[in-house]
């Protein structure tokens, strides 16, 4: 049967399962609304007001389920909206198809309105080439039903990323007898998860059998690989103390005794005492960047040598990137923690190596302790305006277990990697690698379409929130109870705190939200502003309303914005470092002379 090109895309998604298609129209992607029109019973539509929240709802979609959606865009303006979001996802492994409309074929090379087309014919695929897997453009219908199948078969295979399908308006109208596949004859659901050899598993034991001072470092890519059960049973069997990145925050739980937090210049005191204190470092699924890692600066998280690494990743790009791999193996972190498990068996340790197995836990316990001693008790401070660690510790008492707690970008995703305990896997969602703000402000409604029967809260700042505010309109428009907790510390604080760190205190400028003439403070009232969308808003000034507040916003099951006035004069504690060259970077404010004293 002959069909337009999207009703190919459709019939396309519909069979891949896409449960939405979320985006902005515009004249470039009508033909593409017209097919949508049809199979309204099929896959649910979704429109925004900014097409990069349409990036950010897709990309935490996929984060919890792993299963991308579709966005769709018009040409020009439009899709250049998008690569904010489409850039938050491969740096972080997530996945969406990105369906951007463009001017009809018919007009290419002639300008008409919104081509890019300065240097080559409607060239929008070269806009968005550093921040997709592949982009694909399409001027014949005929040539859709192959490009979408392997679209998704890149989507999902070996590291996870966008994928980009540029249409122009005349394909999407344009007729083909072209059959269109079926997905469960290409496999483009089944992704392989290649393992390690038996000669990579025998020295990769070894190595751990003769270390009496091992640590596991999980980072996104377990949660991604759905490696979390293996890691959780690999851990607890042999004992082995875990640290995350901070990406992989969700991998591991928090409470369990084995737990040290995150690594680098936001983590915890322990994780970073661990890893560069470790004979052994078994990292699985990470890629080392410069936030976790304390910028590759020797002896602040990692020692490489005199320890001695395991990488672990799909990509074997990452092996080797940033640490000399003592072993490097291109596998998926789940099936080789399932060798591991299994292969480890026949290489038990001495005695002595067992004897101080358990010294090093001992030792990363009083590290735990000391840390506690210095962080927790700020958690049940009444000061006013409201502590860091107040909040979090009072959204975390009303958010369950499985809640999924959004973070955009900002000082308090700072907080967030240090502070917040995870529970359960895949419910801490950020935009780490690209660090794009509005992926909270966004995301959380993806968060809630992927998993409508547990609360979702985005934690975003003052600054991100008014950068896309119109979250709120939409999701009063689809009935998404989705809350944000509005981190109201009166502007851009941690660029403001770079500026005083390292150019000194009179140096800031256009970091702190003022008026411009009286040099007042200046914020606007968030709460009104959801009321006047149709969303409810609370204001939080004091740290015992907090809670109840909280409780009252994820009961009410409706978009709630909950604008909390949080000090911004409390600094992080820094238990490693961060390094912008050539700009000196900070020693540690936590544990440092005698992490010093320790390395002599």
């Amino acid at each position: 049967m002959s069909l337009t090109g999207a009703q190919i895309i459709t019939e396309y998604l519909v069979r891949e399962n896409v449960p939405y298609a979320v985006g902005l129209c515009g004249h470039g992607d009508l033909g593409l609304l017209d097919a949508l029109v049809e199979r309204q019973d099929d896959i649910t539509t979704i429109s925004v007001h900014h097409e990069s929240l349409a990036g950010f709802i897709a990309d935490a979609y996929y984060r919890i389920t792993h299963q991308p959606l579709a966005t769709f865009t018009s040409c020009g303006p439009g899709s250049a909206n998008l690569p904010i979001a489409l850039g938050s996802a491969l740096m972080d492994d997530s996945a969406f198809l990105a369906i951007t409309g463009n001017v009809a074929t018919s007009q290419f090379n002639r300008g008409p309105f919104q081509e890019t087309g300065r240097h080559f014919q409607a060239d929008f695929p070269s806009v968005v080439r550093p921040y997709v897997k592949r982009s694909y453009q399409a001027t014949r219908a005929e040539q859709l039903p192959l490009m979408l199948r392997q679209a998704f078969a890149q989507m999902r295979g070996g590291r996870p990323g966008p994928v980009h399908l540029d249409v122009p308006l005349d394909v999407f109208v344009d007729r083909t007898d072209e059959p269109v596949p079926d997905p469960a004859d290409w496999g483009t659901g089944r992704p392989s998860a290649p393992g390690a050899g038996r000669a990579e598993l025998d020295a990769a034991c070894a190595l751990i059998r003769d270390a009496a001072r091992v640590v596991i470092v999980a980072g996104s890519g377990v949660e991604g690989g759905e490696a979390e059960a293996e890691l959780l049973a690999f851990a607890r069997e042999h004992g082995f103390p875990v640290a995350t990145s901070p990406l992989g925050k969700s991998g591991f739980p928090g409470s369990d005794p084995l737990a040290l937090g995150a690594t680098g210049r936001n983590g915890t005191y322990q994780a970073n005492h661990a890893t560069r204190n470790a004979e052994v470092v078994l990292a699985f699924g990470t890629r080392f960047d410069d936030r976790s890692t304390s910028s590759w600066l020797p002896g602040y998280t990692y020692s490489f040598p005199p320890a001695k690494l395991v990488h672990v990743h799909v990509d074997e790009q990452e092996l080797g990137r940033n640490f000399p791999p003592a072993l490097g193996i291109c596998a998926s972190p789940r099936e080789v923690l399932a060798q591991l498990r299994e292969r480890l068996r026949d290489f038990p340790p001495a005695g002595a190596v067992a004897e101080g197995r358990r010294r090093w836990l001992d030792e990363l316990g009083e590290a735990r302790a000391k840390w506690a001693a210095h962080t927790e008790p700020h958690d049940h401070s009444d000061a006013s305006p409201i502590r860091p660690e107040r909040v979090l510790a009072e959204l975390r008492g009303a958010l369950p277990a499985d809640g999924i707690l959004l973070s955009d970008v900002g000082v308090h995703h700072n907080w967030i990697v240090q502070n917040w305990r995870t529970d359960a896997p895949r419910t801490v969602l950020q935009s780490w690698g690209y660090a794009s703000m509005g992926f909270g402000v966004g995301g959380v409604l993806g968060a809630h379409l992927a998993a409508p029967d547990r609360p979702a809260v985005a934690v975003v700042g003052d600054g991100g929130f008014l950068m896309f505010p119109s979250a709120v309109a939409t999701a009063v428009q689809y009935d998404i109870p989705a809350v944000w907790l509005v981190w109201n510390n009166g502007g851009f604080i941690s660029i403001r705190d770079q500026q005083k760190l390292y150019f000194g205190a009179d140096r800031q400028l256009a970091t702190s939200f003022e008026h411009a003439a009286s040099r007042t403070p200046y914020s606007a009232d968030f709460a009104a502003l959801a009321r006047s969308m149709g969303g409810e808003g609370l204001t939080v000034t004091e740290a015992a309303d907090l809670g109840p507040a909280l409780k009252t916003a994820i009961d009410l099951r409706r978009p709630v914005v909950v604008d909390v006035r949080v000090d911004d004069a409390v600094g992080l504690p820094a238990a490693a470092t961060w390094e912008l060259p050539p700009l000196p970077h900070p020693a540690p404010s936590f544990g440092w002379p005698e992490a010093q004293e320790g390395a002599r």
